[in-house]
């Protein structure tokens, strides 16, 4: 049984024509950002993407059907479900085996934009090592797919709650290539310079377009990751970060916070302790990375 696509009219006519088409990932409304900021991002991100030439396609399960283009109505549909699943590859099967509806992880977007035919995505920040994972072994399933979908992710790195040397080492590993967009140091998700530097560095969309062609030919290819720093006018002081992160990490482990719950769980607490700064940088980030992924797929198609 094939994977059901439900590929809305608009994305189904820009890959029909080979036209620019941006994947992005539903997860964020669902669990990454809290209500209306939700739904606000989400629609200015197509936005964005629209702005820039491309055509977006929110992903996410829904009804037993995989939904490639989400509309207006199903994006407040996944906001205002208070059940609604996170949906990494583990569960994709699970979910559309009930008939049930799922917000899409990046791992979850990667695959489900594959099967449509795109190869670019925005996301905020990708998923990694998490703090000792070394001895939990929490890692991201986010890896894993980027290892083995060709996909580009245009992201602000990983998040900055992770184990950012352990999760740069990962990716090595798996053959992912880490491009700086316009700088040699890797992003830290909320600031721009977590310290530890990119394989490689593209300074213009049509060099990481170059790139992710090249990257594409190679044998059992997997994806690519373009890391694109918070603009600067919306980034935080990593000191503050680092400490906001610390006491959020703390209460986490109070709590028994595990699995798929800690990055939730952390996002929140530390949005909370920041007063609320850290929501504008994600806002900030999300719309920044869904322009850089529309102009990197309208230089891909040659537009």
């Amino acid at each position: 049984m094939p994977l059901p696509l439900a590929i809305n009219g608009a994305v189904r006519d820009a890959l029909e024509r080979g036209g620019p088409v941006v994947a992005l990932e539903s997860t964020v409304i669902a669990h990454g950002l809290p209500e209306p900021a939700n739904v606000e991002t989400a629609l200015a991100c197509e936005e964005a993407v629209r702005a820039a030439g491309a055509t977006p396609a929110t992903i996410a399960i829904l009804g037993g059907e995989v939904i490639v283009g989400c509309t207006e109505a199903q994006i407040r549909r996944i906001s205002e479900s208070k059940s609604i699943a996170k949906v990494s590859r583990r569960d994709i099967a699970s979910v559309l085996a009930r008939d049930a509806d799922g917000a899409t992880t990046v791992a979850g977007t990667i695959l489900c934009a594959h099967a449509a035919g795109i190869r670019v995505m925005a996301t905020g920040g990708i998923g990694g090592v998490h703090r000792g994972g070394e001895e939990s072994m929490d890692v991201s399933a986010d890896l894993d797919e980027l290892g083995r979908t060709p996909v580009a992710v245009v992201c602000a790195g990983a998040k900055s709650i992770l184990d950012l040397p352990r999760t740069l080492e990962v990716l090595e590993t798996k053959g992912v290539p880490v491009a700086g967009f316009l700088t040699d140091r890797f992003p830290a998700f909320f600031s721009r310079d977590s310290g530890l530097p990119v394989n490689t560095r593209v300074d213009t969309p049509e060099a990481a377009a170059r790139m992710i062609a090249i990257h594409d030919e190679l044998p059992n290819t997997g994806g690519l990751v373009i890391a694109n720093p918070v603009p600067e006018d919306a980034a935080l002081d990593e000191a503050s970060v680092a400490s906001w992160t610390s006491e959020a990490l703390a209460e986490a482990s109070s709590r028994g916070v595990s699995g798929r719950d800690v990055t939730p769980f952390l996002l929140a607490r530390i949005a909370a302790l920041s007063g609320g700064a850290t929501i504008g940088a994600n806002v900030a980030l999300l719309k920044s990375n869904a322009k850089l992924a529309a102009r990197i797929a309208c230089a891909m198609v040659g537009r």
